[in-house]
């Protein structure tokens, strides 16, 4: 199915709310869950997954939702995830891809990284324009999401914190050292990040950390994890968000 086609598939308006809703998850979504999330009836949920699917912008599987195996467990149920598959459509045809890795050879061979980073860093401070630096990790959330980095939050407790903790008290500590995190679902560079990671990817923080500002409650770092941007966005040491 060409690009064109596929995306035309969303047009419809709880098609489109069934798919946001799978890509959201970054994670398989069963029909029942999809269904009750979007208000509608499973059956109709299924016609639309399953729709998806065949345009290429959903994959399938079966598994046991239950967690269990062998006699009783059950019967596998469908679930679905993004596609891997990237869409885009340009009217006239464009390639803009090819340039962008031509460019990104050319600059990785010359070992130009430290004059990307800095090109970027400015153009993230461009993007942000007089405001001063980001808030706080819900207003970077809304600035990542509007650039399309697909961001969540994610909560996860210290480990320098956990091998010190001992008793109650300790526990206790663990508890108040969890770290929340701004983890992002999609990299809009995936693309010419895959040929070259170091490059990207450090274009890729050099742009955020001048969106959102050196010297605010928030910083980017790397942290690299399949499937998600290379770059994560915390609370800055000793900012409290």
């Amino acid at each position: 199915m060409k690009d064109i086609d596929a995306i035309a598939v969303l047009q419809d308006p709880v098609r489109r709310r069934l798919y946001e809703y799978v890509v959201a998850q970054g994670r398989e979504v069963g029909r029942n869950e999809a269904a009750e999330a979007v208000g509608v009836a499973r059956t109709l949920a299924a016609h639309h997954l399953d729709r998806l699917t065949e345009a290429g912008l959903l994959e399938s599987g079966n598994r046991r939702l239950t967690g269990r195996s062998g006699p009783g467990a059950g019967r596998p149920a469908k679930v679905y995830t993004r596609a891997r598959v990237e869409r885009s459509v340009s009217l006239p045809a464009r390639d803009y891809r090819t340039a962008a890795e031509l460019l990104a050879e050319a600059a990785e061979q010359a070992g130009l990284d430290a004059g990307l980073c800095a090109a970027a860093r400015r153009r993230g401070e461009a993007l942000r324009g007089s405001a001063g630096p980001c808030g706080g990790l819900e207003e970077a959330m809304e600035m990542l999401a509007a650039r399309g980095y697909e961001p969540h939050l994610e909560v996860a407790e210290s480990a320098e914190s956990a091998e010190g903790a001992q008793g109650e008290e300790g526990a206790q500590g663990v508890a108040g050292a969890a770290a929340r995190v701004v983890r992002m679902r999609n990299c809009p560079f995936h693309a010419v990040a895959e040929r070259f990671p170091p490059l990207v990817c450090g274009m890729n923080l050099a742009l955020l950390e001048g969106l959102l500002g050196a010297d605010g409650p928030v910083r980017a770092r790397m942290d690299a994890r399949p499937g998600e941007c290379c770059v994560v966005v915390e609370a800055s040491k000793n900012n409290d968000d």
